[in-house]
């Protein structure tokens, strides 16, 4: 198997393991188990599972497509905003509240854990929170959001309060917090 695949398959099943049961739950172990590839094979591609946590962070930040109808010009500003927060709820719906956001686990299970990925996390919601001013901004200009804050600061709440909502509508296993969060980000926010 050449090692390419090898490392592609560690990446993968790292991806799965660590958002079913979180990074502090699963071991390198388990991770090869279920790459199908021998243990000593992680080590030839990951110095430690923190790497392997970096490069999972960068891979969940760099391959979301989510966030692409927030800088998709063909679509007034305020729709792509509204239709990026409702394909995130969808898909947290439909995994019956069971996955929770990359980010948001990885932040609460390993900030003050590993350096090397609070460094990857805090650069991809820089990355996510310029996207959403991106469509802030715009829709500022257009007049669809009459709000004066600054557009970074109103992605940058956005975002804090996204990631909130997700935690308690996965502990209530309840789409209320995600109807909540649409209204009052809609309708008052960016009103």
């Amino acid at each position: 198997m050449a090692k390419h695949d090898t490392k592609e398959k560690l990446i993968q099943a790292g991806l799965k393991t660590l958002l079913e049961k979180g990074f502090n739950g699963v071991g390198v172990q388990e991770i090869t188990e279920v790459a199908g590839v021998p243990k000593g094979s992680f080590y030839n591609h990951f110095e430690s599972k923190d790497a392997l946590g970096v490069e999972i962070v960068e891979r969940y930040g760099a391959g979301s497509t989510r966030r692409a109808v927030l800088t998709d010009k063909t679509i007034r500003p305020l729709e792509r905003l509204r239709t990026h927060f409702a394909a995130l709820n969808d898909m947290f719906i439909a995994s019956k509240f069971a996955r929770g956001c990359l980010l948001g686990n990885f932040s609460a299970e390993l900030a003050n854990q590993s350096p090397a990925v609070r460094d990857s996390l805090a650069q991809l919601f820089k990355t996510w929170t310029r996207d959403l001013e991106v469509a802030i901004s715009d829709a500022q200009a257009e007049g669809s959001i009459r709000s004066k804050t600054r557009a970074g600061d109103l992605a940058a709440f956005l975002l804090d309060a996204y990631e909130g909502t997700l935690l308690r509508a996965r502990v209530e296993r309840s789409r209320a917090p995600f109807d909540r969060f649409m209204t009052f980000a809609f309708e008052q926010i960016l009103a």
